[in-house]
C-alpha cells in the first residue's frame, strides 16, 4: 500500500497549501468604501490583434468611466490585425488613439513596450480587447495607487455568464486562479496575476527594464513583469480587492480554445525564479497525478480505488473550503454546485496541461509560438 501512503502525504501537503491560500485571501481586506478619485494621469493600454468583433464593447465601457476624461487616454496597440480592429479604434474618437506595430515587430510584449513608451500617463493600466470594466474601474485603480503608493496592482477578473459546460468548468477554474492571485500577493509569494486587469507605474516599468530578460518568452507579460517589479519594489505590489474593480470577460468559446489558452498560460512556469512557486506547482501536479496512478493500480487491487475515492472527497472538501469565500466575492456562488461533479475532469486537465505545457509550440491569434 505504498502508493496510498505516498498519495496521502501528497494530500497533506496539498491541504496545507490550500490552507495557506485561504489564509492569504481572508487576510487581504476587501475594500468596501469608495475613495475619492485621485488626480493621477492614466494611460490604458489595449493590445489587440484581430479583435474587430469584441473591441467596441471595451471602448463603450471606457467611455462610461467615472474618471476625469482629461486625466486618462486609451492606446489601442494594433498587432498587425487582419480585420477592422485599427479602423474601429480610430473611429472611436475622444481620448482613444491607435498605435500600430512596425513591420518586423510583433507580439504582446513589443506592443506593450511601444505603448508604455508613448503613454502620457504616469500610471499604466492594461486590459484586453474582449473585456468589460465597470464604470468605477479607473477611479479605484488610481485611488489604490495614490493611497498605497503601489508600483504594481493586480486586480480581479471574472468570466461572465457561463452557460455551456465548458464555460462553467472554465469559470470555476479561473475563479480559483483569481483567489490564488489575491492570496499570493497577500503572502508575498506573487505567483499569479492576469493582464486583463493590471496597473503599474511607468517609472517602475522603466526601472526594471520593461520586458528585458523575459522578452524571448511568448507569454508572461503579466506575471513575469510582476516578479521583476516585486524584486525592485518590495512591499509595493498590491491587490485591489474591490467588487467594482472586477473586469468581466468571456470564457474561451470551446474546449479546444480553452486548452490552447491554458497551455499558453502554463508555458511560462519554466521561467519562474521563485522556487516556492515551482515547489507549489510540482506539489499540485504530483497530487493530481496520484489519482491517475491509483486508478490504474485499482485494476490489481480494488483497495486503491477505495483510497482514491476517499482522497477525492478530501480534495473536494478542502478546495471548496478555499473557494467558498472567493465565489462570494465574485458573486458566483451558484457555480459551486457544479464543483464536485467536475472534479474528475479537473484532475485530468491539470495533469494534461502540466505535461504538455513543458514542450512544443502552441497557437495564438493565428501564430505559432514557442
Amino acid at each position: 500500500m505504498i502508493l496510498l501512503t505516498v498519495a496521502f502525504f501528497l494530500w497533506l501537503g496539498y491541504a496545507a497549501l490550500i490552507a495557506f491560500y485561504r489564509r492569504g485571501w481572508l487576510r487581504y481586506p476587501e475594500v468596501t468604501a469608495f475613495p475619492p478619485p485621485a488626480p493621477v494621469p492614466v494611460t490604458v493600454l489595449v493590445p489587440a490583434r484581430n479583435e474587430a468583433e469584441r473591441l467596441p464593447g471595451l471602448l463603450a465601457a471606457l467611455k462610461e468611466q467615472h474618471f476625469d476624461a482629461r486625466l486618462f487616454s486609451v492606446l489601442v496597440l494594433d498587432d498587425h490585425s487582419e480585420d477592422a480592429t485599427a479602423s474601429i479604434a480610430q473611429g472611436a474618437g475622444g481620448n482613444v488613439s491607435v498605435l500600430s506595430l512596425d513591420a518586423g515587430t510583433q507580439g504582446k510584449k513589443r506592443a506593450l513596450e511601444r505603448g508604455v513608451s508613448a503613454a502620457a500617463g504616469s500610471l499604466i493600466v492594461t486590459t484586453d480587447a474582449d473585456c468589460f470594466p465597470g464604470p468605477l474601474w479607473l477611479s479605484l485603480l488610481a485611488a489604490q495607487h495614490a493611497q498605497a503608493g503601489s508600483a504594481f496592482i493586480a486586480a480581479p477578473v471574472r468570466y461572465r455568464n457561463p452557460r455551456r459546460l465548458s464555460g462553467i468548468f472554465q469559470s470555476l477554474d479561473f475563479m480559483t486562479l483569481q483567489g490564488i492571485t489575491a492570496a499570493s500577493v497577500a503572502t508575498g509569494v506573487h505567483s499569479m496575476c492576469n493582464g486583463a486587469n493590471l496597473a503599474y507605474t511607468k517609472e517602475a516599468f522603466d526601472a526594471v527594464g520593461g520586458f528585458r530578460g523575459i522578452d524571448h518568452i511568448a507569454s508572461g507579460d503579466d506575471l513575469l513583469l510582476m516578479h521583476k517589479i516585486a524584486q525592485r519594489y518590495p512591499g509595493r505590489v498590491h491587490y485591489l480587492k474591490h467588487r467594482d474593480a472586477i473586469v468581466d470577460t468571456d470564457p474561451a468559446p470551446g474546449w479546444r480554445a480553452f486548452w490552447k489558452q491554458r497551455v499558453r498560460w502554463a508555458s511560462k512556469s519554466a521561467y519562474y525564479d521563485d522556487k516556492r512557486i515551482t515547489a507549489a506547482l510540482a506539489l499540485v501536479y504530483l497530487f493530481n497525478l496520484s489519482f491517475l496512478v491509483l486508478a490504474a493500480a485499482g485494476f490489481w487491487n480494488a483497495w486503491y480505488w477505495i483510497g482514491m475515492l476517499v482522497l477525492l472527497l478530501l480534495k473536494t472538501v478542502v478546495e471548496l473550503w478555499f473557494l467558498a469565500p472567493v465565489a462570494r466575492f465574485f458573486g458566483q456562488r451558484r457555480l459551486l454546485r457544479w464543483f464536485p461533479l467536475l472534479q474528475p475532469l479537473h484532475i485530468l486537465y491539470t495533469v494534461a496541461v502540466g505535461t504538455f505545457s513543458s514542450f512544443g509550440t502552441y497557437e495564438w491569434k493565428g501564430r505559432k509560438v514557442r
